[in-house]
């Protein structure tokens, strides 16, 4: 199976599971469907981004994942996602898809490029809702320049992504041996690398008393791990407890959780893409 038939699975089952939780999960359907609006458009658009001859040649140079941006790749495609957003999202996204799209390119790669440049680093202090379209539309490129890269291996615990210095915005456990690993998320890349199971990625904090796990009854296989100490919180997808979850889609449908967070005054570092 080569590098594109890979993610097309991967977004097939991003897609399918998607579907799945929005009949199960009708509190999150209208979340839900949006993204699959959207990782539909962002399938098509990995496919354009694999067969670019230019971003083959940039993804095999030795440089940083973010040296490698190449706006022209992407910038054609642009309108046809805002069109995406527009027919599909929510009113405020769709409103804001509109104003958007009667800007000038100009205008588009500022923002394209400014994204792309300082996205998850700790100085990143943009909204969710500013972010969302450059975010969306550019997830298939970073996640594709960062499988390019060969998988670090970390001397010392990261408490930022390895390959793009990004923070994380949600954790996975997998299995391995008789319990599970737990992994970050890259907020801008999507890559994965391991973490330790009792250590605050925010701050630090490694004392299990001050690190609160909360699992909620009806989904036993995601949780919200918390610091009580800088007050921030992670989601995490336990895939030891369902293997059929894909941990960027059940994220996204686990809105009890950001109530129960939000209503013990934890904060989530990196939202989300829908910014839950």
């Amino acid at each position: 199976m080569n590098l594109f038939q890979s993610v097309s699975t991967e977004y097939d089952q991003r897609l399918q599971r998607a579907d799945a939780l929005a009949k199960t999960q009708p509190f999150a359907a209208e979340i839900l469907n949006f993204y699959s609006a959207i990782a539909q458009f962002q399938k098509s658009l990995y496919a354009h981004i694999v067969a670019d001859r230019s971003v083959q040649a940039a993804a095999s140079a030795d440089s940083p994942l973010r040296d490698k941006f190449d706006i022209t790749v992407v910038l054609p495609h642009f309108r046809a996602f805002l069109h995406v957003a527009e027919r599909s999202g929510p009113v405020p996204l769709a409103a804001a898809a509109r104003e958007l799209a009667q800007e000038q390119p100009e205008s588009w790669i500022t923002q394209l490029t400014t994204y792309w440049r300082a996205a998850g680093l700790a100085d990143d202090r943009a909204e969710a809702f500013e972010q969302f379209f450059p975010r969306a539309f550019l997830q298939p490129y970073a996640e594709f320049l960062g499988q390019q890269f060969p998988k670090p291996t970390l001397l010392v615990t990261a408490t930022v992504c390895p390959l793009c210095n990004a923070q994380p915005y949600m954790g996975v456990l997998r299995q391995e041996g008789d319990s599970g690993k737990r992994f970050l998320v890259c907020s801008f890349c999507s890559q994965e690398w391991e973490f330790r199971r009792i250590l605050c990625p925010t701050c630090g904090e490694n004392a299990e008393p001050k690190l609160p796990v909360y699992v909620p009854e009806q989904f036993s296989h995601l949780r919200v791990e918390a610091c009580d100490t800088c007050k921030s919180f992670l989601r995490t997808v336990d895939l030891t407890k369902n293997g059929h979850a894909i941990p960027i889609v059940d994220d996204l449908a686990a809105l009890p959780l950001s109530l129960w967070a939000h209503e013990h005054a934890y904060t989530r570092p990196r939202p989300n893409l829908l910014g839950t």
